[in-house]
């Protein structure tokens, strides 16, 4: 199985072996993934003798994140699902961050502008509220005690690689959870009004 992360400034791959083991490729870059992913594939997939045809499953983050690197991870992890007809599982960034605590934790992303996105989880991948995007000492004060807070934006492409083999594709969908709005918006100036003929 293959898991792809591409929502934070890296190019992480995580390839479940049928040991259980999980072999990884990190590229720290902030952009260039659509260069790169699928040359890192094949070279991760020819160092432990597999093939495309090998794969079951493929899983991927779904942001919050960079949104030219989620588009990239999420058409990737599509396109060969299409491919192979198999499985696509989508894990939120912010659900996967929190695999890596044993306990409570509260995610906490500097999101710009003074906002932060903001989830707090009660275990691992047992959300307690749902991902949002607040002002930055809103989401501060709003920490509950004794939570790890977790403000780094790299997830542990071995943890959600495990965590995406078991997961439940009809509740995991790779679509993109961008959380903020889209600052782009629809060009409007030079249209023509429609008659109504």
């Amino acid at each position: 199985m293959l898991a792809i992360d591409t929502a934070a400034p890296r190019l992480q791959l995580g390839l479940l072996l049928a040991d259980g083991n999980v072999d990884v490729s990190i590229d720290a870059i902030a952009t260039g993934h659509a260069e790169l992913i699928f040359e890192r594939i094949a070279t991760l997939l020819a160092r432990n003798g597999l093939r495309y045809a090998d794969l079951t499953r493929v899983v991927t983050t779904t942001g919050p994140g960079s949104f030219t690197g989620l588009r990239i991870g999420l058409s990737a992890a599509r396109g060969i699902g299409l491919a192979r007809d198999i499985p696509v599982i989508g894990v939120p960034s912010l659900l996967a961050l929190s695999l890596a605590v044993s306990g409570a934790s509260t995610v906490l992303l500097d999101a710009r502008r003074g906002e932060a996105y903001f989830q707090i989880f009660a275990g691992p991948a047992a959300p307690l509220t749902e991902a949002d995007i607040v002002p930055l000492v809103l989401a501060q004060a709003a920490v509950p005690p004794g939570t790890v807070v977790i403000g780094e934006p790299f997830v542990d492409i071995t943890l959600v690689a495990r965590y995406g083999a078991v997961a439940d594709p009809a509740s995991h969908l790779p679509e993109a959870a961008y959380v903020r709005e889209a600052d782009a918006k629809p060009q409007t100036a030079g249209r023509v009004e429609r008659t109504g003929a």
